[in-house]
This record gives C-alpha cells, structure tokens and sequence, in this order.
C-alpha cells in the first residue's frame, strides 16, 4: 500500500502562489489546500514588521483555525533609495485593493528622481511551516537585483515588470516561470523548506 498524502493548508487565496508552491514541491507527497477549502476561516491579520514574523503569524494562527499542517509565507520587495520600501507593505503598497498594476504605477513614480546605479533593490522570502500551537520551522530566501524605468514584459506577478536580475539581462516579467523560480527569493526560501518538509514527513510516518 503506497503512503499516503500529507495534506497541507497554504495560508494565501492565490492561486499563482498555489502553483508555485506545487511547482517547488511537486515530488513531495503531499495533498495541497488553499484558505477557500475553509469556508468559515477568519482572516489573520498581518501585523508583523519583518517578512518573518507576518509568516509565523500566518502560519500559526491559520494552524490553530483549522487544525491543519499550515505554511505560512510573506514576501515583498525592499528598494534600498525608499529605505527599505514597500517591504511588507509590498501587496497593498498603493492601497487595500492589493492591484498590482496600482502598486507598480506608484513605485515608478516615487523612484523617478533616484539615478540608475541607487535604484537596487532585493526580493524576500520568507516561509513558515506550523501545527496548531506549535512552530516547526522558519525559512527565507532573496534575490539582489535593480528597478527598472518601466514594466517589461508580461510573466510573473506583482513587481517582476520593474525587478531587474542582472545575471539574466532582463526582468523578471521578461523571462519564463522556470527560469525565475531557479534563482527567485521564493525558489531559495522553497529549496529549504523541501527539506524541512521532508524531514517533517519521515518523522509523522
């Protein structure tokens, strides 16, 4: 009889960041859910000042909720000419509406006036894995990069028109999925959360 599957709840209603998560762990046995598998499920709120802690928040308190295994996972994007700006603002760094387009339309605009060689700016990562009451373990990765001028191209989501990856040539709004995830801040931070997971399987069966 072949083991079976450990269901995991991912703390986020997006999709995108769904099929990622199945991308980066698809050898993994593991059976995924989503916030809207729980219709009743009250929203935790993101009160964190780093990546880390909204995660562990996520994580744990949407473990408590639904007494599910439950990653947990805050990224942004931090420009070093805005201080470190949008961070953990970065989904609803134009407002609560979390538009994407809104929110690139107003980091243009705010980077205007900053020269090209002090428009560098890094992604993060970081991801938490939780039972009810219990924190397994914390996991982060990032990328170093620089803001484009203007969107270019139409793949990923959010900032990836404007983040410029040096090694590639080109944003990551310009290059396909795979070749994002081999170098993003969420393919380091998901590398090492495989193992944690991996480790965590053996150790329920």
């Amino acid at each position: 009889m072949s083991n079976p599957k450990i269901r995991l709840l991912i703390a986020t209603t997006n999709r995108k960041k769904l099929k990622e998560c199945q991308t980066f762990l698809e050898d993994l046995p593991i059976q995924y859910l989503i916030l809207q598998d729980f219709p009743d499920y009250q929203e935790v709120p993101e009160t964190g000042r780093t990546f880390e802690e909204n995660a562990k928040i996520k994580a744990l308190g949407y473990a408590e909720q639904t007494g599910m295994l439950t990653l947990g996972e805050d990224s942004g994007l931090c420009c070093d000419a805005l201080d470190g700006a949008p961070g953990v603002l970065s989904a609803r760094f134009s407002g609560t509406g979390k538009s994407d387009d809104a929110n690139n339309a107003k980091l243009i605009a705010m980077l205007k006036e900053v020269p090209d060689e002090k428009r560098t700016a890094y992604y993060e990562s970081a991801i938490a894995l939780a039972e009810p009451a219990k924190l397994i373990g914390v996991v982060r990765g990032q990328v170093h990069g620089f803001i484009v001028r203007e969107l270019q191209g139409a793949e990923g989501f959010g900032y990836d028109p404007l983040f410029y990856y040096p090694p590639y040539q080109k944003t990551f709004g310009e290059v396909p999925p795979v070749m994002k995830h081999r170098v993003s801040h969420r393919g380091k931070a998901f590398l090492k959360l495989k193992s944690l997971l991996t480790q965590y399987i053996a150790s329920v069966r």
